[in-house]
């Protein structure tokens, strides 16, 4: 059972993720992890870079999931309770729906890690350790405030923990159980899909539109530092 059968003669293959979309994605996986090390080794410069780089991706991806091609829109995957009950009913029916994007269950998936990942990040341009460092905004908040969102700011990172276990359990499940693998088409960008299901003529905004848009939130970050 899956979604498509990648041996099918007559599965056809479809770009689905555009180069800005990959890039975000990888590159958020990378600033996280990164993140995490240097908060962890207590690398509070390198810790806030990757925190900034981070608040800069998902800036990006929120611009993005507007004005970007048809997949990497949210108004082409978000749906509403009705839709993802549906889908979940038919999956375990074994009646797996085909989707080029983002599946319904896919689509919380995004969102919430969008949530928690620009919270947290957004969170400790305000923290303090109260010894050694103190964040970009932290000026702009004060003891208490800053003591709260600070206290925030680790809460946040045991959710996210939890949010990215769940994010990867569950790829490993597609590929397992559904015969899915969500990860490939992430890096290549193409999907093979059914006649029946692959869609017609797909929507696309130019890469270089993407590249500048993220340029532009990288540097709309690195003017939060200017701020302190």
């Amino acid at each position: 059972m899956g979604e498509y059968d990648a041996k099918n003669q007559d599965a056809v293959t479809v770009r689905v993720w555009d180069r800005p979309t990959r890039i975000f994605h990888w590159s958020l996986v990378l600033c996280v992890a990164a993140a995490w090390i240097t908060g962890e080794e207590e690398m509070r410069e390198w810790h806030e870079r990757f925190g900034l780089a981070v608040i800069a991706l998902v800036g990006f991806r929120l611009v993005w999931g507007i004005v970007g091609g048809e997949f990497a829109r949210f108004s082409s995957f978000v749906r509403g309770p009705g839709a993802i009950v549906t889908y979940v009913r038919e999956t375990i029916a074994g009646r797996h729906p085909e989707h080029a994007g983002h599946n319904p269950l896919g689509a919380l998936a995004v969102l919430a890690m969008l949530v928690v990942v620009g919270a947290q990040a957004v969170t400790g341009l305000f923290s303090s350790d109260d010894i050694l460092y103190e964040g970009p905004l932290y000026h702009l908040a004060g003891y208490d405030l800053s003591s709260t969102l600070t206290g925030w700011h680790h809460t946040l990172f045991d959710i996210l923990l939890l949010v990215v276990a769940l994010h990867v359990l569950a790829v490993i499940s597609y590929m397992l159980v559904l015969g899915t693998d969500l990860i490939l088409p992430m890096m290549t960008g193409e999907k093979r899909m059914t006649p029946e299901t692959a869609p017609g003529r797909v929507r696309r905004t130019p890469w270089w539109v993407g590249l500048a848009l993220l340029a532009a939130c990288g540097i709309g970050a690195y003017g939060i530092t200017l701020l302190g």
